[in-house]
């Protein structure tokens, strides 16, 4: 399925030249099955080319291989996160008995929905699993499935890569089964990696930079993102644990691969920081109290400090306000069945980098001024960290990227309130503790990207972009063009075409 429309609309800045590229869940259920949960549904994969004042939107599904084999059996047949499904019963004895044979270790699908990621200059579509599929940015085509366990052993990798300034592409994965001592992956793709002439997979390349050992063999961190500064990578490795027995079992037990994973609220944290360009791991071991996190918004390097900013939980529960039968509840009866769900907070940790061995036991080590996260060092040299918080209620940050990996002033993201559906983007201002805020009644904007200004020197110098859809039919889809300083809307281009709710993309300028 292929919608394409060009239009023009005199309020997009004629600077504006590029591609945002954005995926997400956009196909719920195959003949008469449908999928348990948001996270489930099938690749939508859209595009909004601007050029010259014209905006042009293009949207396909991604033709991974679970794509075309439940559109063949026009019903699902490949298990996702949250919905695990068997063999047809009319299937014949051996058949099914070969089929839960080859669950005992699973296959994991490879319906690539979180991100649009890049290597090289080659764009993949992206998850947590073993694969990727490439697709052309220009036509949205896919071009064919990678899978990293070809090149390097991992089992699962983030869909959150880090780019450096000369175009190398940093990520991080998992090693859990067959692959050795189980462990934690970072990696690097360098920016020569592609070969358009000779065909050949841009993971040929690939350089791992170090593995970190699991805390506990049988629970390895969950983790959807990590972060880096100008030296170094920092690795959160949080109480939110996968259960690996349950994991190879789950098929049998009869529940989905999303129970596997359990949050431990009497455990710690630890922060692992590696050197970047050495791979060896900096020895003070730094921890804080049991949290969840999902994304991080930026890290940099200050004074012999390092600081890291993220998006931290009390609890897990944020993936059970996904499920299909929670999302179609009206928002009242939402409201009181989750309750328990714990909102999320901005939080800012500070690590200092050189501890003498002599540091008074007690004292806190760090000495900014612009922060009150503290590092307090304890009786056995380690230090256990506090952190400030920034701002309450906020997901699906983002950044200037120009502004990745050094010290910076101002986020952006969807508010998140009693609903899964955000209705709000806002600007943070984590030097004056202020934001801004754009709404419209009965829209729901996506994930707000910045877009920087030909030579902008101010940080905050560009447009926000952000898809927005509403149920009520009268009001089409369209894409929301805010000046990022003062947040007021320079345009808007309605498209006239469905479009479906998202969660991350890319933006690609027209002179990459």
């Amino acid at each position: 399925q292929l919608s394409f429309f060009s239009f023009i609309y005199s309020s997009v800045p004629s600077w504006l030249q590029g591609t945002l590229l954005r995926n997400g869940p956009g196909k719920f259920s195959v003949g008469e099955s449908e999928y348990k949960h948001w996270f489930d549904g099938m690749s939508l994969i859209h595009s909004f080319t601007f050029s010259n004042g014209e905006v042009t939107y293009r949207s396909k599904f991604l033709k991974s291989d679970t794509y075309k084999r439940n559109v063949k059996a026009d019903r699902i047949v490949v298990s996702e996160f949250g919905t695990m499904i068997y063999p047809d019963p009319c299937k014949n004895i051996f058949s099914r008995a070969f089929t839960h044979l080859c669950n005992a270790i699973p296959d994991f699908t490879d319906n690539n929905l979180i991100n649009i990621i890049r290597y090289g200059q080659d764009y993949y579509a992206a998850s947590e699993i073993n694969y990727i599929n490439q697709i052309d940015p220009v036509t949205l085509e896919t071009v064919g499935r990678v899978n990293y366990r070809n090149h390097i052993a991992l089992n699962l990798a983030t869909a959150h890569p880090h780019y450096d300034s000369e175009g190398n592409t940093y990520n991080m994965g998992t090693a859990i089964m067959g692959l050795g001592l189980p462990k934690y992956v970072i990696f690097k793709v360098p920016a020569n990696a592609s070969d358009e002439e000779h065909k050949k997979p841009v993971l040929r390349k690939v350089q791992q930079i170090c593995s970190i050992p699991f805390r506990s063999t049988l629970y390895p961190s969950y983790f959807h993102s990590f972060g880096m500064t100008e030296n170094y990578i920092v690795f959160v490795e949080q109480p939110f644990k996968l259960d690996i027995i349950k994991l190879a079992t789950a098929y049998f037990r009869g529940v989905n691969w999303g129970s596997c994973l359990k949050f431990d609220k009497d455990d710690i944290t630890l922060f692992h920081v590696i050197n970047r360009k050495t791979g060896k791991a900096v020895s003070t071991r730094y921890y804080g109290d049991a949290l969840v996190v999902f994304h991080h918004l930026n890290a940099y390097e200050d004074q012999d400090h390092l600081v890291f900013d993220l998006i931290s939980y009390k609890n897990s529960n944020l993936y059970d306000m996904f499920y299909m039968h929670n999302m179609r509840q009206e928002t009242s009866d939402f409201i009181q069945s989750n309750q328990h769900f714990s909102p999320p907070v901005c939080q800012r940790f500070v690590l200092p980098l050189n501890i003498h061995k002599d540091s008074v036991r007690g004292s806190n080590l760090v000495t900014l001024t612009d922060t009150t996260a503290q590092a307090l060092v304890q009786e056995d040299g380690s230090v256990y960290c506090q952190p400030d918080d920034i701002f309450q209620g906020l997901e699906l940050p983002g950044i200037n990227y120009n502004f990745n990996t050094k010290k910076y002033r101002y986020f952006y993201g969807s508010r998140v309130e009693w609903t899964p559906h955000a209705n709000k983007i806002a600007k943070i201002d984590i030097e004056s503790r202020t934001h801004m805020e754009w709404q419209e009644e009965n829209c729901y904007p996506s994930e707000p990207v910045f877009v920087a200004s030909p030579g902008a020197v101010d940080e905050d110098d560009g447009v926000i972009l952000s898809s927005v859809i509403s149920p009520d039919p009268n009001i089409s889809p369209f894409m929301l063009i805010l000046n990022a300083k003062t947040f007021e809307e320079i345009g808007r281009a309605s498209i006239p075409a469905s479009v479906h709710m998202d969660l991350h993309g890319h933006f690609i300028p027209a002179n990459v």
